[in-house]
């Protein structure tokens, strides 16, 4: 029988088997030779061809490319899978040979050695790890999150309901009780079903479907977490959770505890105790804990009479009652409504015609009435309110407040407020019923608000901080901190033309000065003192409207107001707030170092958790001190020429007053802002509704006039224990000032003829910029603003309605408590015959 070997019976690896008898033994086997055995390879370097393995013979020679071998009976094929043609071949007894012809592949070294694992594998099995941690971790952290929180009962919430705020000085301004709140709870039943459903719409669409928390709301809030923004996604049921255990904290921990025990209570209350004990617990503003309670502060009415409207409009003010007030954010809070309607209507809860029906409510007058619950009904709410708003600014919400037992203490100092309130009260005793005054006094060094009277009726409208009015003249010293920084020699020794009236580019009508107050050539002190119209609005139009607005944001006039400034704007007629002027005024009396006004220095919470505090600083120069000095320097002689001058303080003061529109004798609004190195102080006097501002003789109120007085009264007794301060040394920019003399050889106007010495007169009156301008074809931006004021002139003036401008009239020859004033006898009120009509139909401009 031949030996040839078919190669298809070939075999790689393994161990060759034999079909004609036993296999061969293996090493160290039954019948294997003792002693070490090692096999025998070829020598280091060569290269041994393929062998064929047979068992009873030499080894085999390669066949030939292209040519089978016979196969031999006594050999068994394998096949193999690194031979192309030629293949091992074992016959049943021999020992191991190598086949010959074939040279080993790259990689058969080692055969039968274990291949390393894919790495692909390793990744696979990384995965499954992962994966596994995500789908069971969470099922374990709720559970230890089961037994580890307890859920709140309501005897905890009760007990952590009380809050105190304080003055600076450590007097109680007000105690928030939870026995003394305004909250009256009422039965689900009692609440209409619309209102619900509002409250649904705006906070909680899937309130009856979820199982406590929402999915998609907790990865809208880790995201928000993982990208430095702020939680939200909370459920109706979070959010009790949240104002029942007083946490309020913005972390993923407390997203996480919400989550458990909103399951938790889902488990032990239906949804419509949740949902009840949530509309009595949450704060809806105004003084007001719980529905009920809301619908008496907002409409005077009990819940259950709220219509469709009233509800979607209380709803949508529940994330944030204390800014979203309508009757302080009319756009947010009708925004919001919007919102809450169309929730409601892609919901199936309201009908698209009803909705389209509905229109926003009308909230009634608020009464003067003393807040409820502990808050203060006067001037100190306004002082409460803010601290609020201030302190939600920061991430401490009306929740934690009134939740966490905290003690908030405030920058107000107890003996200014009570003067501010005295001297208020006095000056305005006697007056008109329709006259409201605002008043704050600010810190240069800190921004600490130390004075805020916003009003006396706490619930209405905080007249320190949301009175939006023109201020005329008292806008002046930004149209000449902008000059001095972006006009390249410019000083207050620099004469400019004061005549009037002028003519200007861009103008239809002319800029009329007050009462033949004019200059052939003055400089900036004169200008300032005498508030010369045509001098400012020549200056404002050289520096540009835009480095006016600049300046005045530099100071500290919010970023958001001042829009699309005109000519107009160095006459004051962009409309701004008292809370801001003073912070304005302080930048200068700082010498250009702005500080942040604030009236919140400390919140503690009952557990002796610091949950806040005001960290000092040095502040920030945003204007360079010389600058600030300069503009200081140029209103030094306003206040002693008013009558206003303090013993032993320098101080730098301008006054300002609104025309009413259409008119050409009345005003709106009334300023005197003015400081010293330690108080910077702003004093607003107007109405309501725009009305004609008179004293008690029935005369018009100009800046000099009630707001002088007051702010004086007050300055008086805030600086008498100041030790006297001064300005630095003054080093003047550009052209130095020179000797421009203010009058002093005037007497009374005729006006003042008939005054009597009380000091509810008015006698000392101001013409400020605008009473002397006529209309131009500039358009102000101001004309949708809270009055619309203004029509298409560059300073504002309303076209055939009057100006909404400003009038700074000076002051007559008379004593104010023994300080002497100089005046002029041709400043009187001012004589329509002399307003020019080049603008047919078009009032002056003031």
């Amino acid at each position: 029988m031949s030996d040839q070997r078919d190669p298809r019976f070939d075999a790689p690896r393994g161990r060759p088997r034999n079909p004609y008898g036993a296999q061969p033994p293996r090493p160290g086997g039954p019948g294997a030779p003792r002693g070490p055995q090692r096999r025998q390879g070829p020598p280091p370097g060569s290269r041994v061809p393929p062998q064929r393995y047979q068992g009873d013979g030499p080894p085999v020679p390669p066949v030939p490319a292209g040519r089978s071998r016979p196969l031999s009976s006594s050999a068994v094929p394998l096949l193999t899978h690194e031979d192309d043609d030629a293949t091992a071949i074992v016959s049943g007894h021999g020992p191991p040979t190598a086949a010959a012809g074939r040279t080993r592949r790259p990689g058969a070294a080692g055969r039968g050695r274990k291949q390393k694992a894919s790495p692909w594998r390793r990744v696979r099995r990384i995965s499954y790890v992962v994966l596994g941690l995500l789908l069971i971790g969470p099922f374990v952290a709720f559970v230890i999150g089961w037994f580890m929180f307890p859920v709140p009962s309501s005897q905890d919430v009760a007990l952590s309901q009380v809050a105190t705020f304080k003055f600076a000085d450590g007097e109680e301004l007000a105690t928030v009780r939870p026995e003394g709140e305004n909250r009256v709870a009422v039965t689900l039943d009692k609440v209409p079903k619309h209102v619900r459903d509002a409250v649904l719409a705006a906070e909680d669409r899937s309130f009856y479907s979820n199982p406590g928390f929402d999915f998609m709301g907790i990865g809208r809030a880790v995201y928000e977490q993982l990208t430095g923004g702020v939680g939200g996604g909370s459920t109706i049921t979070q959010q009790y959770i949240k104002v029942s255990t007083g946490d309020d904290d913005v972390s993923l921990w407390r997203k996480y505890k919400e989550v458990v025990l909103a399951v938790k209570i889902s488990k032990e209350k239906t949804k419509d105790e949740i949902l009840e004990n949530y509309l009595n617990t949450i704060y809806w503003g105004r003084g007001a804990s719980g529905i009920q309670a809301a619908a008496k502060a907002y409409f005077n009415k009990d819940v259950g009479d709220l219509t469709v409207s009233e509800g979607a409009m209380l709803a949508g003010i529940i994330q944030s009652p204390s800014r979203w007030d309508p009757a302080k954010n009319p756009d947010r809070s009708q925004e919001r409504w919007n919102f809450v309607l169309d929730g409601m209507v892609s919901q199936g809860w309201l009908d698209k015609s009803e909705r389209d029906a509905q229109t926003f409510p009308v909230l009634p007058q608020v009464q003067e009435e003393k807040a409820e619950g502990g808050i203060p009904g006067d001037d100190r709410y306004h002082i409460y309110e803010r601290a609020l708003g201030e302190l939600e600014a920061k991430g401490i919400t009306q929740d934690v407040i009134a939740t966490r037992g905290v003690t908030v203490t405030t920058t107000v100092q107890q003996p200014l407020q009570a003067e501010a309130v005295d001297v208020v009260k006095k000056q305005m005793n006697r007056q008109p019923d329709n006259l409201r005054t605002g008043l704050v006094s600010i810190d240069p060094k800190t921004g600490a608000i130390l004075s805020y009277y916003g009003g006396t009726n706490g619930l209405g409208i905080d007249y320190a901080g949301e009175a939006f009015r023109q201020p005329g003249s008292s806008f002046k010293p930004f149209v000449l901190a902008a000059a001095l920084q972006d006009i390249p020699g410019f000083g207050l020794g620099t004469q400019l033309d004061g005549t009037g009236p002028r003519s200007f580019p861009g103008r239809s009508g002319v800029v009329r000065n007050v009462e033949g107050v004019s200059c052939a050539q003055c400089g900036a002190t004169y200008a300032m003192t005498e508030s010369i119209n045509t001098w400012f609005y020549e200056l404002g139009i050289e520096v540009g409207p835009d480095n006016v607005a600049k300046a005045a944001h530099q100071a500290g006039i919010p970023d958001d107001l001042l829009p699309n400034p005109s000519g107009g704007i160095a006459l004051g007629d962009k409309e701004v707030h008292p809370v801001d002027m003073a912070s304005a005024y302080a930048t200068f009396a700082a010498e250009g170092v702005y500080h942040e006004p604030y009236i919140v220095s400390r919140v503690e919470a009952a557990d002796g958790e610091v949950l806040y505090e005001h960290e000092e600083s040095s502040g920030r120069q945003v204007m360079p001190q010389q600058v600030a000095r300069n503009v200081i320097e140029a209103m030094l002689e306003v206040a002693p020429h008013k009558g206003f001058a303090l013993p032993g303080q320098q101080v730098a003061a301008k006054t300002g007053t609104a025309q009413l529109e259409g008119s050409s004798t009345d005003n709106r609004d009334a300023w005197f802002v003015g400081f010293t190195p330690n108080k910077a102080t702003a004093v607003w006097v107007g109405s309501d509704k725009s009305d004609p501002i008179r004293n008690a003789q029935r005369r018009p109120i100009f800046g000099s006039g009630l707001p002088g007085e007051m702010w004086h009264a007050f300055m008086k007794a805030a600086t008498e224990d100041d030790p006297p301060a001064q300005f630095s040394t003054f080093v003047p920019i550009g052209s130095p000032p020179g000797n421009d003399s203010l009058s002093t050889s005037e007497t009374s106007s005729p006006d003042d003829e008939d005054d009597d010495d009380d000091s509810d007169s008015d006698e000392n009156r101001d013409d400020d910029s605008s009473r002397s301008s006529d209309d131009d074809s500039g358009s102000s931006s101001d004309r949708d603003s809270r009055s619309n004021n203004f029509s298409d002139d560059d300073n504002g003036n309303g076209n055939g309605n009057g100006s909404g401008g400003s009038s700074d009239r000076p002051t007559s020859d008379t004593n104010r408590g023994g300080s002497a004033g100089t005046g002029s006898s041709s400043r009187g009120q001012s004589d329509p015959s002399v307003i020019d009509d080049s603008s047919a139909g078009n009032g002056p401009v003031r």
